[in-house]
């Protein structure tokens, strides 16, 4: 009797068939495992942050980072200044600033852009970009400073060693490099609405780690937040954590734009 070699026209047909459900199961999962590498690597990048603000901290008298603004990032060492030796800037999930260093527009805005590239000489050696923002009311301000809307400087933090520093966020994923939310701030009516100049809430609430941001807190810790979660953060001294967007402040699941509905509740 002849030997049969090869398979049949059938089996192949069932072979493909099994390694195209296999791929389909494997491809979430594969999935999920990255983007867990990434936040990982993400928390990585804030607890090294942490450890920098905290020296700046220890050789300023307990004192956190003066100014406004962009002014903060003047104050750290060159060192820390250079994007392509500190890749600690970028959050890996969001490492391409929407723009290039002549200010022209690479990239379409979304969660996963980085903000920059910012040039001039306070910007040395390389220009500043980065996917992570400032706490502005972490920020040493003098107090009664009011801008943008009616921000108060008055509420600032100002040092870091505060009676429930574990709740006051202090460097988080966010679109642009500074912060300073109202517990009135709405959140973004769309997943990947630009950030909003009145709205600060906008610049941190955004979809980038599964429903959640990274965030270093002042007490040096880094965790997940929840994006409802947002609003439930000790921001300053006298923020409103039971606001109108908390349960506690009444908010309810109608409220929050459609993309958001999913999430858990705070």
């Amino acid at each position: 009797m002849r030997k049969r070699s090869g398979f049949t026209l059938i089996e192949l047909l069932m072979v493909i068939s099994i390694i195209v459900l296999l791929v389909a199961i494997l491809l979430p999962t594969l999935k999920r495992i990255k983007q867990h590498t990434k936040s990982a690597a993400c928390q990585s990048n804030l607890r090294q942050w942490g450890s920098i603000f905290q020296s700046y901290v220890q050789r300023n008298d307990g004192k956190f980072l003066k100014g406004r603004g962009w002014g903060w990032m003047y104050q750290l060492d060159n060192e820390h200044k250079d994007r392509h030796k500190m890749r600690i800037w970028f959050c890996p999930s969001a490492d391409k600033p929407l723009y290039d260093e002549n200010r022209n527009r690479t990239r379409e805005s979304n969660v996963y852009s980085a903000w920059g590239i910012y040039q001039g000489q306070e910007y040395e050696p390389t220009g500043m970009a980065g996917s992570y923002g400032l706490n502005g009311y972490s920020l040493d301000q003098r107090p009664g400073f009011i801008f943008e809307g009616g921000r108060d400087t008055t509420n600032n933090w100002r040092i870091p060693n505060v009676e429930g520093a574990d709740s006051v966020p202090l460097f988080i994923d966010a679109l642009r490099f500074d912060l300073w939310p109202l517990a009135s701030d709405g959140p973004p009516k769309d997943a990947d609405m630009p950030w909003q100049a009145l709205n600060h809430m906008t610049r941190c609430c955004i979809d980038r780690h599964n429903a959640s941001v990274n965030c270093l807190f002042m007490d040096w810790s880094v965790r997940k937040v929840g994006l409802k979660e947002l609003w439930t953060l000790k921001w300053h001294r006298k923020f409103n954590v039971n606001g109108p967007w908390t349960k506690a402040g009444g908010v309810q699941p109608s409220d929050w734009p459609e993309w958001m509905r999913r999430f858990k509740d705070y």
